[in-house]
């Protein structure tokens, strides 16, 4: 018997690659080109996955319309400067054991993988060059074409591209963004725990893991 299609969708910051630092780096200049004080450190990676324009308005919430805005284009122009400087396998380096993950799933006929992110589809694609995965995934759900995260309309766009029924499929992510996308989407969902979310907040995960070297063995979980 044929096995069934699956389809394995990924956060990108903070579940395949470490970019806090630039994140954290952007904030601070965007937020010192207005005057502002940035928020703390806890703060600015709790927001991480949401979409800029609704992560600035969390992070500023007394700020004006034109605030915000100068806010999300500082961001954007400072880490871009960043990422060109030092280089994106610098910059935003894959988690230890993503890329082996990635290959080893991407070699089974029956697997399909997909990317669902609050970044924009251009910044994804500059990542994805950087690190060599252009090919990896079949499909890229970026902010600029849907409500942040999570709300499950990338889910919703990454299973009709495919073909996959949302039972076939799974989410995996580091936020509870991302746990409760799945849920909204009614796809299963694996944290991981090495993250910007604490742990303790992925209570919408079906399976936990601390490692690349667990992804496999919790497919199988989840799946059944």
């Amino acid at each position: 018997m044929t096995a069934a299609l699956r389809l394995v969708v990924f956060d990108v910051d903070g579940t395949l690659v470490d970019s806090q630092a630039d994140i954290l780096g952007a904030m601070a200049a965007a937020f010192a080109a207005v005057g502002a004080e940035m928020p703390e450190r806890e703060a600015v990676l709790g927001i991480v996955g949401l979409s800029l324009d609704v992560a600035m308005a969390r992070l500023a919430p007394g700020a004006d319309a034109a605030t915000l805005n100068r806010l999300v284009d500082g961001y954007k122009h400072s880490y871009m400067t960043r990422r060109e400087a030092v280089g994106t396998r610098q910059s935003s380096p894959l988690y230890p054991g993503a890329a082996e993950a990635l290959r080893r799933l991407q070699r089974m006929d029956h697997i399909l993988l997909g990317v669902a992110t609050g970044k924009s589809r251009r910044g994804l694609d500059k990542l994805l060059q950087g690190h060599g995965l252009e090919r990896m995934f079949v499909t890229r759900q970026v902010a600029d074409h849907h409500p942040s995260k999570p709300h499950p309309a990338m889910l919703h766009a990454a299973l009709a591209e495919t073909g996959v029924a949302a039972r076939d499929a799974v989410m995996v992510g580091d936020t509870s963004y991302d746990m409760e996308m799945a849920c909204a989407a009614g796809i299963p969902a694996i944290g991981v725990s090495w993250g910007y979310h604490d742990p303790a907040t992925l209570v919408g995960a079906d399976v936990l893991i601390d490692s690349f070297d667990a992804l496999e063995g919790a497919l199988a979980t989840v799946w059944g």
